[in-house]
């Protein structure tokens, strides 16, 4: 339990006095616990530190059987008067705002699974809710003030570029935006490149483990998520930085610009299969796979593009229930037996996200040799 609760300092207003319970620090877990049991906690007002001491704000003075349950659960304590400041008020939830503007029955519908591109929202709207998408733009807006944007999911992810619809709901009428993550900055155009801030973590875990003096292969980079971070991370590193899409490559080079990595990462338009033979034959000591719709079929080139003493693949796939893991491994075994190579080890095989009910993207590292 964290007893530093924030409060909020009413800019000079008398602040108001309360009567409160004094214990010393070391006992403030346990007295906290005791007053929510007797319904004493004043929740409204912060808990205050004197000294050694903390001041917890109760909601009245205690009555004696409450004095007599306190005696015998808490060592020390004394009862007083305080002044106490009003405690920040905790942040509107999308179902508090739309509370008196939805039916009441639709308010289990209401999504709460929300991603944020720079100032853009993106929310999938169920169909019971379609005659109300506006007034859940207009909620989202106001229970996240940063947002400029709100997007709904129009279509799934689709085609050669991964793109999907969208449809403005609240806010300005625009796709594109300035995301930062990890210390990096991506433009990038949601109508016309594949971004998905829900890979925050799996880009920052490949990238920590890029060691100095690396070649790097990012084979479907996108606007470059993994390729500038791992640029950023290391000193001495070469990524080349590979996708399909022309919109794509021309954010890709743009974040590499103005992340400053121009030296370390090569952007480069063109499938992958090309461009690995033409270019990048036994060059990589570690090859990334984040095309989870189609990565198996790109294996062997991920071989040719590994070094002959071998190195590090990082093979994606969308996969289901009843064993997503194994299954991701097996398959992977299975399609480098069409190889020259072989799997050495699997290194670690993890769940990156729910994409749909009992299927997650999955990712499995791979030693090669």
């Amino acid at each position: 339990m964290n007893l530093n609760e924030p409060s909020l300092n009413t800019l000079g207003l008398k602040l108001p006095e309360a009567p409160s319970l004094r214990v010393p620090k070391a006992l403030g877990e346990k007295a906290i616990r005791l007053l929510r049991k007797l319904n004493l906690s004043n929740r409204e007002l912060g808990i205050q530190h004197v000294e050694d001491y903390l001041c917890i704000p109760l909601l009245s003075e205690p009555l004696p059987e409450d004095i007599k349950e306190m005696e015998r659960s808490i060592p020390e304590f004394e009862i007083s008067a305080h002044k106490f400041s009003q405690r920040a008020k905790r942040p509107l939830k999308l179902v508090d705002i739309l509370g008196d503007k939805l039916p009441p029955h639709l308010l289990a519908s209401v999504p709460h699974a929300i991603d944020f591109v720079g100032d853009i929202a993106i929310i999938e709207i169920p169909p019971e809710l379609e005659s109300h998408k506006e007034t859940i733009g207009e909620a989202v807006m106001k229970t996240h003030k940063r947002v400029g944007t709100v997007l709904a999911k129009s279509s799934a992810v689709e085609g050669v570029y991964r793109l999907r619809e969208f449809e403005v709901i609240a806010g300005v009428e625009k796709t594109e935006t300035v995301h930062r993550e990890h210390g990096c900055v991506y433009h990038v155009d949601l109508s016309k490149a594949y971004f998905s801030p829900r890979l925050s973590h799996e880009h920052d875990r490949v990238a920590s483990l890029v060691r100095e003096g690396e070649m790097v292969v990012d084979m479907f980079a996108g606007v470059g998520s993994f390729s500038i971070l791992i640029a950023k991370k290391r000193e001495n590193v070469r990524v080349h930085a590979i996708d399909v899409n022309p919109d794509a490559v021309d954010f890709l080079r743009r974040n590499v610009a103005v992340n400053r990595v121009e030296k370390k990462v090569v952007s480069i338009l063109g499938d992958a299969r090309r461009v690995v033979r033409e270019r990048l034959v036994k060059m990589a000591d570690r090859v990334i796979m984040n095309l989870p719709e189609r990565a198996i079929e790109y294996v062997d080139v991920a071989c040719e593009a590994i070094k002959p003493e071998g190195g590090i693949m990082h093979y994606y796939e969308f996969t289901s229930a009843p064993n997503p893991l194994e299954t991701a491994k097996v398959r992977l075994i299975e399609a480098m037996k069409r190889t020259n190579r072989k799997v050495k080890q699997v290194l670690l095989a993890r769940t990156v996200r729910a994409t749909a009910p009992f299927t997650w993207q999955v990712v499995v590292d791979a030693e090669i040799q």
